[in-house]
């Protein structure tokens, strides 16, 4: 091997071993960001739609002011979940084997749907909405607040953590290698499943799309919890032996 071989093999390696040390942090970022999302959505109770228990919001829900920030903290571990994500999804690119960068590259490509929708949705909540609520400028505000069970955010929100599913989806083919790997691959792949049977089941919800919303968080979020806690071991393995 010349010495220009070897340089360049040494480069590979390094970038290989960086990418893998990058793909467990943002596996453990994942997980955490996810599990706190988790955390404050269940803490913040429903004020509105159909899981709402008592003293609930009606039309226009903009009698809201009283309930924020609270209600609203659940978003920025959220927001910050969907730039992480991508990372790990590139991170995951990074590993697959030359022959399984496609579905690699095709998850990322839904990943980044994902985020900009999410962030999108997100941002709108928290730099126009909330400030529009507190100094009571509500016309027009009913179909983007986050308390219309039939409002422009919840939708955006379905379709945004449906994008996840399909990114999981396709990442999941990355895995075919020992037990942890067939683990991974196994719980992404159901939980894409569980995402299309609850979107399929719509019409038997009535069309309540806060039921799917809420239905595919809980999927996404868990499968995000024990995936990232999964990956980081993986990652940290790759970093460690220096290939996948």
């Amino acid at each position: 091997m010349t010495t220009q071989t070897r340089a360049v093999s040494e480069t590979a390696d390094s970038a290989r071993k960086g990418a893998y040390r990058l793909g467990f942090w943002s596996a453990v970022l994942t997980a955490v960001l996810a599990a706190t999302a988790f955390a404050v959505g269940i803490a913040t109770p429903a004020r509105s739609g159909p899981f709402c228990a008592g003293s609930c919001i009606t039309y226009p829900y903009t009698n809201v002011a009283s309930f924020i920030p609270g209600d609203y903290l659940w978003l920025y571990p959220g927001f910050l979940l969907a730039l992480v994500f991508v990372a790990l999804m590139a991170c995951i690119h990074s590993y697959a084997s030359i022959y399984r960068k496609v579905f690699s590259r095709i998850g990322l490509s839904f990943a980044l749907v994902y985020t900009a929708v999410i962030t999108t949705d997100y941002f709108i909540q928290l730099t126009v909405v909330v400030p529009s609520l507190l100094i009571g400028e509500t016309t027009g505000l009913s179909l983007f607040t986050q308390y219309n069970p039939h409002g422009i955010f919840i939708a955006l929100e379905g379709i945004g953590y449906l994008m996840m599913s399909a990114a999981l989806l396709s990442v999941a083919f990355v895995f075919s290698g020992g037990r942890l790997e067939r683990a991974v691959r196994g719980l992404l792949i159901t939980s894409f499943v569980l995402a299309v049977g609850f979107l399929v089941s719509l019409s038997r919800l009535k069309y309540d799309i806060v039921a799917f919303e809420v239905a595919i968080l809980t999927i996404n979020w868990i499968t995000l919890v024990v995936s990232g806690v999964l990956l980081s071991i993986l990652f940290k393995r790759a970093e460690r032996s220096g290939s996948s």
